[in-house]
């Protein structure tokens, strides 16, 4: 596929993910090499190869590629969002505000993953030869700047794939750029192989994403059988002139649901999940949390509302994801409780909030709500895709740190961090405000929208002579309860998440030395503790709001 220079132009962030991509192969392996002209003692340097200089040899400098073009590819996502002009590429892509937006916040989180992982993997000089044991010795092998560019460049695939995915308009090319982003993803998960549990943990992703991709691609199939195209527009025509349900239509969207449930872990898709973000190291489990999550939903919300939406004689999907977002919400909160190590139990709170976005979901397909109310029904999910970078990811990466020392393995962990170091704990407590939905916060306001997109759907259903509460709420759409069930369970959510903060504030810590240093960690973790406060209620959220209206018009 050639592109012309408009064209490359639309696609400038995915432009740079490929450049940082080529300057992580080609940088490291920079050096003093020569070539000799045959038949001549003439040596001229091809700079590839040999010994390798000492600034292209540093282990940090496949990180710092990596973050910086992700980073020069979520600024140049942002700036597209409201000049994108639905220039088509390829005929299987669309340059939308609503795909540029959702590349921004894919290589947003993608940058901050990067940025925490330059520490992740030790970057001491450290050789072989210092091993003190054979074990040692196999440990120290894996941990040079080589294994740095690997890891690095899986971020990068993941972050291309994300992108492309956001601009699909047909449904091949989705579940392409999808497998793409997620077979990185698997690999990722396994990546610090030394590891046992790390294998293990990505072996069990592996395998439990091939089956829910296989199932996808054969639900696929039965809609190509059925319209005769996969094309986006072709089959949202078939889909509104059907008057009763076809089969081969319902049993497609049916396993693609089954596959998209799987990437973003819904119950009782999420089994993989817990064990994958326990076995995987911080940034990792927050890129899962986060973009892996946003690309699951969006791939959900091309199907459901780009070609599938409800007409007067089909509303079969609506009711059935009603019920899996009551169970999801319900099952993560509850085994978060009980969860002893911090990752296990953001996995499950991750479950949780995948819940609440579905039950938004879930309205949307109900056919009661108006044009305007789905605006904000989709703007509350897009919302809470977004600021869930920030807050969730922050959290990770508060673990990162507690990683690089060693530790973070278990709740008990986090005794006394605010001895240890005041601003980090109040980074991780305001995080978890943020993740219970407590004002002012961010959390706080993409819960509220979503709330309130819920309750304007139905409250009109009740009737208006009902004598108390009891009477209304028994008249009143089912679709309502889905409001009632995520204040619920954001109100058990609580126990777990001001657990933390006690622990930190009220425990005696397990260890008076300080927390790393990592400065780049140290800012990450800062801004986005300052932003999650921001973009709760205040003039942040308006223009972050705006943001995602203009990107809901284009959808």
């Amino acid at each position: 596929m050639i592109l012309s220079s408009s064209e490359a132009a639309a696609m400038a962030p995915e432009m740079a993910i490929m450049v940082g991509i080529l300057f992580a192969i080609l940088v490291p392996n920079l050096g003093d090499a020569k070539a000799r002209i045959p038949l001549t003692s003439f040596k001229f340097p091809i700079l590839w190869g040999g010994t390798r200089f000492e600034i292209t040899s540093n282990p940090r400098a496949p990180g710092i590629i990596s973050t910086a073009s992700l980073a020069v590819a979520c600024i140049l996502s942002l700036y597209a969002i409201e000049s994108s002009d639905g220039k088509t590429i390829s005929g299987v892509m669309e340059i939308t505000g609503f795909g540029r937006f959702m590349s921004m916040v894919f290589t947003a989180a993608l940058a901050i993953t990067a940025a925490a992982s330059i520490y992740r993997i030790p970057s001491t000089k450290i050789t072989v030869d210092d091993a003190k044991d054979a074990d040692e010795r196999t440990t120290l092998s894996l941990m040079d700047n080589r294994r740095q560019v690997d890891l690095h460049i899986l971020l990068m695939m993941v972050a291309l794939g994300m992108s492309l995915m956001a601009l699909s308009t047909n449904l091949f090319f989705l579940i392409v750029c999808l497998e793409l982003a997620s077979m990185a993803s698997y690999v990722l998960v396994g990546f610090h192989k030394e590891s046992r549990i790390g294998g293990e943990a990505g072996a069990k992703y592996f395998i439990v994403g091939s089956i829910a991709s296989a199932t996808g691609i054969y639900g696929m199939s039965l809609l190509y059988l059925w319209a005769g195209s996969l094309d986006f527009a072709s089959l949202s025509a078939s889909w509104a002139a059907m008057d009763t349900l076809d089969p081969l239509a319902g049993i497609g969207v049916g396993l693609m649901l089954v596959a998209f449930g799987f990437k973003v872990s819904a119950a009782p898709f999420h089994l993989a999940a817990p064990d994958a973000y326990s076995g995987t190291n911080a940034p990792i489990a927050g890129m899962l949390a986060t973009a892996s999550k946003a690309m699951g939903f969006v791939a959900m919300m091309r199907v459901l509302v780009g070609f599938a939406a409800p007409n007067e004689a089909v509303t079969a999907w609506a009711p059935a994801l009603g019920v899996l977002a009551i169970i999801t919400m319900t099952w993560g909160n509850l085994a978060a409780l009980s969860s002893e190590n911090p990752k296990r139990m953001l996995a499950y709170s991750s479950v949780a909030h995948a819940g609440y976005m579905l039950a938004a979901l879930a309205a949307l397909g109900s056919g009661l709500a108006d044009s305007n109310t789905q605006d904000l029904l989709q703007m509350a999910i897009v919302f809470h895709l977004s600021v869930l970078v920030l807050f969730k990811m922050g959290a990770f990466l508060v673990l990162t740190l507690l990683e690089i020392e060693g530790t973070g393995k278990s709740i008990s962990d986090m005794n006394g961090l605010a001895r240890r170091d005041p601003i980090v704990a109040s980074s991780m407590f305001v995080f978890m405000l943020s993740l219970a939905g407590i004002p002012p916060l961010s959390g706080f306001l993409s819960k509220f929208l979503m709330i309130n997109g819920l309750v304007t759907t139905t409250t009109d259903t009740g009737a208006v002579t009902a004598t108390n509460a009891m009477s209304w709420l028994q008249s009143v759409d089912p679709y309502f309860l889905l409001a009632l069930a995520i204040v619920l369970n954001s109100a058990l959510s609580l126990f777990y998440y001001l657990r933390i903060g006690l622990l930190m504030f009220f425990e005696e810590p397990v260890t008076d030395s300080p927390l790393p240093k990592a400065p780049l960690l140290r800012v990450a973790i800062l801004v986005s503790m300052v932003l999650t406060v921001l973009f709760g209620l205040g003039p942040a959220s308006e223009w972050l709001l705006s943001l995602v209206e203009t990107a809901i018009s284009t959808f």
